[in-house]
């Protein structure tokens, strides 16, 4: 039965994929700072996609589920998002870039959730191997973030658009390479209603809350980690190095994640990445000039990332009936962006105002929160246990 799964069918995906976010997040503030837009202009160029995130899985979503043909909006949403994106080269005006922007997003952003639910249907009972499918996204990561910031130290960031499209064609490809699964009917939902019957479920909407809270708290990481760690002396190349720590130390975790479902409860193992996410922005905060003590929080990506995601994509796949699991995937998308956004303005003005310590203490008072939520909301789910 094993050799039935199309692993590499679906890494590839998966390498594709998160190879562009790899090219996209580290990459488009310089390229709009090439083209000489202010500090201003280019914030808001960057938050246009992380604003679509919080709309378009939600439309995405429902229709997966309403119409059953996830592939069918996996291979449009690849397509929608190299057309549109292809129109970068028509214009360079903010007016017409900030088009681009959302445009591309509002496809781009309808493929995950709908693949994640292909990916779980191919595993079936053998869910807990998705760990082992999802790395090759942080290989393909890391591989453009280095690649890039190699090539772009040698050529004209002109040829950035060129180098994503390449990308985006390799999604495309590798879209069409997948073969279609879809989920299959369990009793246990057989009578459990539509989608907003589902949420109440317990637990779900606790999860839901804390997906907020978790992505909230990594406002300051993702916005600030460079700044704060250059005002500490540390190279550019040395901040460069520690953000691939923390993305290797989450394939191990994603190696590993298979053997820790079925000896640890969905509950624990999220509960367990939420309060070492607490301990990690305290380290952050207060101790990274110590260079063995930024190490470890490094490290503890695995948890943060890691964990936290691998558990969440099998809770929301244990939490919801077949004709749900689009729409239950694209609210998790959705909260995501939503706390990622609030998390981003947040640190923004935090770090102004309060300094780069406080505001990972706050971070760090959110993701407890978070812990709470898991605490206290999953007492009675029956769907946590470890699953061999």
């Amino acid at each position: 039965m094993a050799a039935e799964l199309p692993y590499w069918r679906l890494s590839g995906f998966y390498l594709f994929y998160f190879a562009l976010l790899g090219g996209t997040a580290p990459f488009y503030a310089l390229y709009f700072d090439h083209l000489g837009f202010s500090a201003a202009r280019i914030g808001e160029l960057v938050a246009i996609p992380m604003l679509m995130r919080c709309i378009a899985p939600n439309l995405w979503g429902w229709l997966g589920d309403a119409s059953g043909r996830r592939l069918a909006i996996v291979r449009l949403g690849a397509v929608g998002t190299l057309l549109c994106f292809a129109g970068i080269f028509i214009s360079q005006t903010y007016a017409w870039l900030a088009l681009v922007m959302a445009l591309h997003a509002f496809f781009w952003h309808a493929v995950l959730p709908q693949f994640e639910v292909i990916t779980l249907a191919h595993l079936k009972e053998r869910a807990a191997r998705y760990s082992e499918i999802r790395l090759w996204g942080s290989i393909g990561f890391i591989l453009t973030v280095v690649g890039f910031g190699q090539l772009f130290e040698r050529v004209s960031l002109d040829l950035y658009p060129w180098a994503l499209l390449l990308i985006m064609l390799g999604i495309v490809i590798s879209s069409c390479w997948v073969p279609n699964a879809r989920p299959e009917a369990r009793p246990d939902f057989a009578e459990s209603g539509g989608f907003v019957q589902q949420l109440r479920r317990p637990g779900v909407l606790a999860f839901y809350l804390s997906v907020a809270l978790m992505q909230l708290s990594n406002g300051p990481y993702y916005t600030f980690l460079s700044l704060h760690l250059e005002s500490l002396g540390y190279s550019r190349g040395m901040i460069g190095l520690l953000w691939a720590l923390g993305v290797v130390a989450e394939i191990l975790l994603f190696l590993l994640m298979a053997r820790l479902l079925t000896r640890f409860s969905l509950r624990t193992v999220l509960l367990a990445s939420f309060l070492i996410t607490a301990l990690r922005w305290l380290l952050l905060g207060n101790l990274a000039d110590q260079l063995w003590v930024l190490l470890i929080a490094q490290l503890m990506h695995a948890a943060t990332f890691g964990a936290f995601h691998a558990a969440s994509i099998h809770f929301i796949q244990r939490s919801f009936g077949p004709q749900q699991q689009g729409q239950g995937q694209a609210l998790y998308a959705t909260l995501s962006g939503v706390g990622g956004v609030l998390g981003a303005l947040y640190a923004g003005y935090s770090w102004t105002t309060l300094g780069s310590a406080w505001t990972f203490n706050i971070a760090s008072v959110a993701v407890l929160l978070g812990a709470l939520c898991i605490v206290r909301g999953f007492k009675d789910h029956r769907s946590l246990e470890p699953r061999a």
